[in-house]
């Protein structure tokens, strides 16, 4: 039996997205990176708030350090942070972008404050931060903040970034694979309203997946992690007692004043 995912809605009352329609050209003609139809919506969006909720494998890494490395090069002197739960993971990130800067024939090199980093001649930087609260204080006038497996990067750490932001009024992208009805991932997914643009994409969607792969990996997962990991769906965790919809759904503000 084949099993398929279920499709989400368009959230009524969000506002039409902007595009930068150059950005996918350029990645593509100076990167060599042959974006997909959904990743060049990715890569063209000028919001400054971007949720990617999207299948394992689908490229997030891939098409986030590509924006990276745009974002240095054509903004001199910007500052790219990318946080992710563990400083392997970071590192992977800044590997990629430095990948790309080498297509570009640029001379890239750490920083020299940062041990995962890349310096571009014309002073921007890409610095890659593991997932501990210890190590990310310090950093100001942010132009771009990545948050890599945001699903799996704790609400502290998720805190202690967000005022990287505060002056420069910077971007912020969070991208990852749900990880139960939990955590700031979910909640900018399901309750952020109409400041984030929000992204999902299903295995089934993606041309690179076959569909006897998909079967092999439901069978083996079983529903319920496949449904997670391919089909981009907020699991209750396994040791709820009862649902997260249901608790919430016991709650009201519809009351009046108490009598005594």
């Amino acid at each position: 039996m084949s099993y398929r995912c279920t499709r989400d809605q368009n959230k009524p009352g969000e506002p039409e997205i902007q595009r930068e329609p150059g950005v996918a050209d350029w990645v593509r003609g100076e990167l060599g990176f042959e974006a997909d139809p959904t990743q060049t919506r990715v890569l063209g969006t000028r919001s400054k708030r971007v949720l990617l909720n999207c299948t394992r494998q689908w490229g997030k890494s891939t098409v986030t350090a590509a924006t990276a490395v745009y974002e240095a090069v054509k903004n001199a002197g910007s500052l790219t942070i990318a946080v992710s739960p563990s400083a392997r993971q970071s590192g992977e990130f800044v590997r990629k972008a430095a990948e790309f800067a080498r297509r570009l024939q640029m001379r890239v090199k750490g920083d020299g404050n940062n041990e995962i980093s890349l310096a571009f001649p014309n002073g921007s930087r890409i610095v890659g931060l593991p997932g501990t609260e210890a190590t990310v204080r310090g950093f100001s006038a942010v132009a771009l903040l990545l948050v890599d497996e945001a699903s799996r990067v704790s609400d502290d750490l998720y805190m202690a970034v967000r005022p990287m932001l505060a002056v420069s009024g910077g971007t912020l992208w969070l991208m990852s694979t749900p990880h139960g009805k939990r955590g700031f991932f979910y909640e900018a997914w399901a309750n952020g309203g109409p400041t984030w643009e929000r992204v999902s994409v299903k295995a089934e969607d993606c041309g690179r997946f076959s569909a006897d792969h998909l079967e092999e990996e439901r069978r083996t997962m079983g529903e319920r992690t496949y449904r997670q990991e391919y089909c981009c769906e907020f699991a209750d965790t396994t040791s709820a007692v009862f649902s997260r919809d249901l608790i919430e759904a016991a709650f009201s503000s519809d009351f009046g004043p108490l009598e005594l």
